[in-house]
């Protein structure tokens, strides 16, 4: 793969990749030519005899590749690249505007965190992953990056902690 991949009618698309192999893959990515992005955020880090400033993935598990729509199947082949990120079936589309929008807003600030805003009290959420992956539920209360989620089962009521990035919004 060059940049032969790389056409006026490219699009930007994000892509799972391998726990932690988000700066691998664009590495790899970069010695093939091919567009990407994988925004990393300045975060202090604190060790028992010094404060470090490292650069971490803003988007666990994600990077951002800029390829020609009949090529996107190509980037599969990828080491690290497990798959696209998929929106109603198809692979999500990224605006560039929200490229560059990531872009400056890492420019300006550091310690940057993710956290899903849409989530709510009162949200109904079903659970992405983990022992009651697959519930339905009622958001009771969200405090930092958890959520304490009602889930009625068996005639029982249960609320249980989840993180927030393994609860999805139900539309």
């Amino acid at each position: 793969m060059t940049t032969a991949f790389l056409h006026t009618s490219s699009k930007w698309y994000a892509v799972y990749t391998r726990p932690r192999w988000e700066k691998k893959v664009a590495a790899n990515l970069a010695e093939k030519g091919i567009p990407h992005y994988c925004p990393l955020n300045k975060v202090h880090k604190q060790w028992s005899d010094r404060i470090k400033v490292v650069h971490e993935p803003l988007f666990k598990g994600y990077v951002f590749v800029q390829i020609d729509e009949k090529h996107k199947w190509d980037i599969k082949k990828i080491d690290g690249i497990l798959n696209f990120v998929h929106w109603l079936g198809k692979p999500a589309v990224v605006k560039e505007e929200e490229i560059n929008t990531i872009r400056k807003f890492l420019q300006e600030f550091e310690d940057v965190e993710v956290r899903n805003a849409s989530l709510e009290t009162s949200d109904n959420v079903y659970v992405k992953q983990g022992l009651l992956m697959n519930y339905k539920g009622i958001v009771l209360e969200v405090m930092g990056n958890k959520a304490r989620v009602k889930i009625e089962s068996m005639g029982l009521q249960l609320s249980a902690l989840f993180d927030v990035k393994n609860l999805e919004l139900m539309q």
